[in-house]
């Protein structure tokens, strides 16, 4: 994965070359921009990371910035800062889905906490998707009967009762097992139930 970039976007350029400063000494790599539409022409292309906006800048704000960030289904967390800030703004900017709301001037030990608990949520959602992906890839290998006969041993029937339930005999059922356990790369039972569960297979 590629390192992660903290957006620093607000009109003010001695506030945003201020923090970019500051980001960069606990060791961010940082991008600067002066406004939001400027930070959107280029977000296509650009790493994951964490965006930091001023609330209140010419043309989009910060918090138009985060509801279109979610409109083009771009996941990437934004911390908003405001010197102008009230109960109603910050409760806005959560509600649109900010990841935090911070006043200034900002504190920079509070704004780093910011940071670093978005990118960790941000990791953790991409290595569970990842992990999803490669379940799906596995369960995809299984023909359709192995398919079948998962769905049944992940349900809590035996090798017997789903021989009886398929008509086939219990030494084909457990040559089947071996080949989805092996495929799922499941070392025991527990582990394909929980695959199965988190695959959509069966509800907990």
């Amino acid at each position: 994965m590629a390192v992660p970039t903290i957006f620093v976007i607000d009109d003010q350029k001695a506030v945003r070359e201020a923090l970019g400063e500051m980001l960069r000494t606990f060791g961010h790599r940082v991008d600067i921009f002066e406004s939001a539409q400027a930070f959107l022409d280029q977000i296509a292309v650009r790493p994951p990371g964490c965006a930091v906006a001023d609330v209140r800048m010419p043309g989009m704000d910060g918090i138009e910035l985060v509801r279109e960030l979610a409109r083009r289904n771009i996941t990437l967390p934004v911390v908003l800062i405001s010197g102008h800030a009230d109960v109603q703004m910050a409760v806005a900017a959560i509600k649109a889905g900010a990841e935090d709301f911070i006043e200034k001037p900002v504190d920079d030990a509070h704004l780093l906490a910011a940071i670093n608990r978005a990118l960790a949520r941000m990791f953790d959602e991409l290595s569970t998707e990842q992990s999803l992906s490669e379940l799906r890839a596995r369960i995809d290998r299984l023909t359709p009967r192995e398919l079948e006969v998962m769905d049944l041993v992940v349900e809590g029937c035996t090798s017997q009762a789903i021989a009886v339930r398929l008509s086939i005999s219990q030494r084909t059922v457990e040559s089947y097992r071996v080949q989805i356990m092996e495929k799922m790369q499941a070392p025991s039972v527990a582990v394909l139930v929980r695959q199965g569960v988190r695959l959509g297979r069966i509800t907990p």
